[in-house]
């Protein structure tokens, strides 16, 4: 099966918008907190910061590890739409179009906020 170009860009959309949702994004914080263990530290300013270090071993370990990693999620994000799209077009189509309009609107977003801070 071949792609377009707008299903490539569409597809690609996608794929930043579910990896960023499940990698970064406070919403599914409570999905990714079973996985990695908390640290809390006094900088130098006297404020405290919380870091995140996935957990040691077994599954919850690589779970963790993988989670920690935009770009080794957003590899499994990209077979399951992917899958998905050529497997069950008429439930993914959606899904991915919903996706990528949300990763134009966080791309349109981030350059606004950046414009300003200039």
């Amino acid at each position: 099966m071949q792609l377009t170009l707008v299903e490539l860009i569409a597809l690609g959309l996608a794929v930043f918008r579910l990896t960023h949702l499940i990698v970064l994004d406070k919403i599914t914080e409570f999905l990714r907190a079973p996985f990695f263990d908390e640290t809390i530290e006094v900088e130098e300013n006297g404020e405290e910061a919380i870091y995140l270090t996935p957990k040691k071993g077994g599954l919850k370990g690589f779970i963790g590890e993988l989670l920690s990693c935009y770009w080794c999620t957003g590899i499994w994000v990209s077979c399951f739409l992917y899958g998905g799209f050529f497997f069950f077009p008429l439930y993914f189509n959606p899904l991915i179009t919903l996706l990528a309009v949300a990763g134009v609107a966080a791309i349109l977003e981030a350059a606004v906020q950046s414009w300003k801070t200039d």
